[in-house]
């Protein structure tokens, strides 16, 4: 995207290490994370020896990030290599909510990115977890996208099973019955019992490895997950606020999401 074409916020400030923007609304949001994540990118692959290692979530509010991504010119994607952070467990492998499904829909089918490493919520899971932390652990993540759920978790870390000292980089989880709610207001199920109980996620500890890290968090249904986020003190009662200490981390969100 030109420079030019982007708006300003309609605020900046920082809390903690957080830098926090705000837009009118999640178009404007989505286009000027887009544009930062797609400049760190060709930042960092000014190096042309450098493959640049990404996770990204999978969520509805990720889709203008997205969206944007798809449109950014002079990346080379095929020095990208691309992993997600969660996944259900025991969804069929054409399912399409899957989180491997949507990325490969909303972005990978689109910029190919020259590796892509999906979790497969079919397999063992012990040996999934393990296969998966191998390939995480193999160099440092450089970039991370990533988004806020309603109950303040990020990836699947619900507050009942987020641990900041996690010792594992991969690990199965039950999922909180908030979170489960929150894929059915999404509309990608249509009931709660339709929603998989368990799930893949990375850890909060492998997320904070990030070098670094951009936070895409629109709409009123995330209002009071962000104010804890940013406002509340640090702890799993809102895995969120974890963020704020992160030295490398930005901030997207809209209007409705921050409450101007």
């Amino acid at each position: 995207m030109n420079v030019n074409d982007l708006v300003e916020p309609l605020k900046t400030h920082n809390v903690e290490h957080m830098s926090v923007q705000v837009y009118t609304d999640r178009n404007q949001m989505g286009a000027a994370a887009a544009a930062a994540v797609g400049a760190r990118l060709r930042q960092l692959l000014q190096d042309s020896e450098r493959q640049v290692r990404m996770v990204f979530a999978a969520a509805p509010s990720q889709n203008e990030l997205y969206e944007g991504l798809v449109r950014e010119q002079g990346i080379d994607w095929s020095r990208v290599c691309a992993f997600h952070m969660d996944e259900y467990m025991y969804l069929p492998p054409k399912a399409p909510q899957r989180f491997g499904q949507y990325l490969t829909d909303r972005l990978f089918s689109r910029v190919q990115p020259g590796r892509v490493e999906l979790l497969d919520g079919l397999q063992d899971v012990e040996q999934e977890c393990q296969r998966y932390g191998d390939l995480l652990r193999a160099a440092p993540i450089d970039i991370v996208c990533l988004g806020i759920g309603e109950n303040g978790h990020i990836a699947f870390n619900d507050p009942p099973v987020a641990d900041f000292e996690d010792s594992r980089i991969v690990k199965a989880v039950k999922l909180d019955e908030a979170c489960r709610r929150q894929q059915v207001n999404d509309g990608c199920f249509a009931h709660l019992e339709d929603v998989p109980a368990e799930a893949l996620t990375l850890t909060v500890p492998t997320l904070m490895a990030g070098r670094e890290l951009f936070a895409i968090v629109p709409g009123a249904s995330k209002r009071r997950a962000l104010a804890a986020a940013l406002h509340d003190p640090i702890s799993t009662a809102c895995p969120a606020t974890i963020l704020r200490t992160h030295p490398g981390i930005t901030m997207f969100t809209d209007r409705e999401a921050y409450g101007l």
